[in-house]
């Protein structure tokens, strides 16, 4: 059997930029969900997105580590035939379902103690009790601490997932590969990677590499990334909202900060991950093909909406500006 060659390294802090990719976005001590954890981790299903004919990712049968559906109180136990909705759905409370608290309302209401209830703490069937709890502290009334049961250890906080958020290793794997190839096609790209420890030939071998291993796994359609606005004509790395071609420097170099307003600690850097179609529930849009890099402006102001209802806002800006007298050149 051959050999696998053996790639050059990548620099550091590139590495470390796409390894990111494949981890979920960050979530406080306060709230359900996991904090900077893989995609392929557990996933946290709202009951009401639940339903027998709930769609897994494509070609695939169900999560890679199992998930958990959250009910709410105000559902689990206002409804008086919930055991027999919940059994025909396939669920089971404290092996695929647990009642989730939010509001002090519910706590008091439903509390958990009186049924002899457990926090779980398991993410796997069986989850080691029946509810979860994150209950914002509050001064007006007395006992009013913050209540925080269930996945809150140290080393295991948060119970899962956000739906829209889950990639199989699989496809985490394929997205990474792919946007190390849409580095490669940046403008200047190896001569930034040996200026920040590649060395020139380093950097045109693992280049070409890349550019193979994609071609070969069928994730480098030019075609296809270029109508996805990852790509120009030119098969250059383009912003996808603003479609300015990118600079492999913007990899590297840290967010310019506002005079006055500087900290030390700022790791932000110029260009990330970007999401052509948003990340929505009942969609799994962390896929190859739809991943791309843009500059960190564009990410903040497209956000949740999307390219191109954030294009349409910005159309309607300029248009009430210019239509007003203001100057937009």
């Amino acid at each position: 059997m051959a050999k696998k060659l053996k790639l050059p390294k990548l620099p550091q802090l590139l590495d470390r930029k796409i390894y990111k990719t494949g981890q979920t976005r960050g979530a406080d001590d306060d709230e359900i969900y996991q904090n900077r954890v893989g995609r392929n981790s557990t996933v946290l299903i709202p009951y009401s997105f639940w339903s027998n004919s709930f769609k897994f990712p494509p070609g695939e049968d169900s999560f890679e580590k199992d998930f958990i559906v959250l009910i709410s109180p105000s559902e689990y136990f206002g409804n008086t035939e919930i055991e027999h909705d919940i059994e025909s759905k396939g669920l089971a409370l404290g092996e695929n379902m647990l009642v989730f608290y939010e509001t002090r309302e519910q706590w008091d209401r439903n509390n958990p103690d009186e049924f002899g209830w457990r926090p779980a703490n398991n993410r796997t069937n069986p989850l080691g009790g029946q509810y979860v709890a994150r209950v914002p502290a509050t001064t007006a009334t007395d006992g009013g601490d913050k209540i925080g049961r269930g996945f809150s250890a140290t080393s295991g906080k948060g119970a899962g997932i956000r739906v829209y958020e889950y990639a199989s290793t699989n496809t985490n794997k394929q997205c990474r590969t792919q946007l190390e190839a849409l580095y490669w096609l940046c403008r200047n790209s190896e001569s930034v990677a040996s200026q920040n420890g590649m060395s020139a030939d380093d950097a045109l071998i693992r280049k070409k590499a890349i550019l193979l291993i994609c071609s070969e796994n069928g994730l480098l359609d030019y075609e296809k990334l270029t109508a996805a606005r990852a790509l120009n004509q030119e098969r250059k790395t383009i912003c996808p909202l603003c479609l300015e071609e990118l600079s492999g420097n913007g990899f590297f170099n840290r967010m310019q900060q506002a005079e006055g307003r500087e900290v030390p600690d700022l790791t932000v850097t110029e260009i990330n991950l970007f999401h052509i179609e948003e990340l929505r529930t009942r969609i799994y849009n962390h896929r190859p093909y739809n991943l791309g890099w843009g500059h960190h402006h564009c990410n903040v102001v497209t956000k949740d909406s999307g390219i191109y209802e954030t294009l349409k806002w910005m159309n309607t800006v300029l248009k009430r500006n210019i239509d007003n007298g203001y100057r937009v050149s």
